[in-house]
């Protein structure tokens, strides 16, 4: 049952309702950080580097996290596979609304945004990542996306 699940029916998570929420939290990135540091909303956007985001996103399933770090490297043009960094959300937070309820119902991706700081605990050193066939084909998918005028990010 997911973390925010409840006899089969779904709690929304909302910045006044997101306790429920166990983690441990998690973020990728293709920044190499410290554990103490902060992700702080304002910073450009992976997807959208013309675009500061309002918001710091983040998960609770690795699989999620390892395709924000294998997309931030992807679209930077690194050939590393990024960081998965286990955070701390340091402020309220919600259901990220670019996945939830976009393509299945609920929020599968268990991913969450906040306009407050995440505070690294650690570095995850073991994490599986994405097959390169998988991360192209995603690749491909945001570039089509983005030539239809479709990859809107509610931020």
């Amino acid at each position: 049952m997911s973390t925010d699940e409840r006899d089969g029916d779904r709690v929304p998570v909302t910045p006044e309702h997101h306790d429920h929420v166990g983690g441990p939290f998690l973020h990728g990135t293709r920044a190499l950080l410290a554990p103490g540091a902060e992700l702080v909303p304002g910073r450009a956007s992976n997807f959208q580097p013309q675009r500061l985001m309002r918001h710091v996103y983040f998960t609770t399933l690795e699989s999620t996290a390892a395709w924000g770090a294998q997309l931030a490297s992807a679209l930077a043009g690194d050939d590393e596979r990024g960081h998965v960094y286990v955070v701390e959300p340091l402020g309220p937070f919600e259901d990220d609304p670019n996945v939830t309820d976009k393509k299945l119902p609920g929020n599968p991706t268990e991913s969450y945004r906040s306009r407050h700081p995440l505070r690294v605990v650690r570095e995850l050193e073991q994490w599986t990542p994405h097959p390169p066939e998988d991360v192209r084909r995603m690749l491909d998918g945001l570039a089509s996306l983005r030539e239809r005028g479709l990859d809107v990010i509610e931020d």
